[in-house]
């Protein structure tokens, strides 16, 4: 059933969400001190590609660094990012087929804004003890 969601996600919608992460990450490996946010950008992209199956947790042990640079990201590429999300779950709920996908895309939007600080794992490999930060989209 997952495979079958993520090929759903993948041609309505998830691929472009992918490619901006992309752009972005690209762009921000240009300069060595926001390498970083590049990396996580990738990272992000790969979850916005086939997001199903796939949940978020908490890091232990990320602290302020994590949230200064999560201020950072907001304002350079989080805000961005997070309108390309509504962007595309308007366009997915055009449709009766898109609106669960809509909802999906929005409630990506919170690990969009702030993704320094946690990490993505598959759903059935959640470390013993990690708190869900957020847990994938479900239909």
């Amino acid at each position: 059933m997952r495979i079958l969601l993520n090929l759903i996600w993948l041609v309505f919608g998830g691929l472009w969400l992918a490619l901006g992460y992309l752009v972005f990450g690209i762009l921000a490996c240009v300069l060595i001190i926001t390498i970083p946010f590049g990396v996580a950008s990738f990272r992000m992209a790969s979850y916005a590609l086939w997001p199903f199956g796939r949940t978020v947790v908490r890091k232990p042990g990320a602290g302020a660094g994590s949230a200064l640079t999560n201020v950072v990201w907001f304002l350079i590429a989080g805000l961005w990012l997070a309108i390309g999300h509504v962007g595309t779950a308007l366009a997915q709920a055009i449709t009766i087929i898109g609106i669960p996908l809509a909802i999906a895309n929005l409630k990506m939007i919170p690990v969009t804004v702030v993704p320094f600080g946690k990490d993505i794992v598959d759903a059935d490999a959640v470390p013993s003890g990690a708190v869900v930060a957020h847990q994938g989209p479900r239909l």
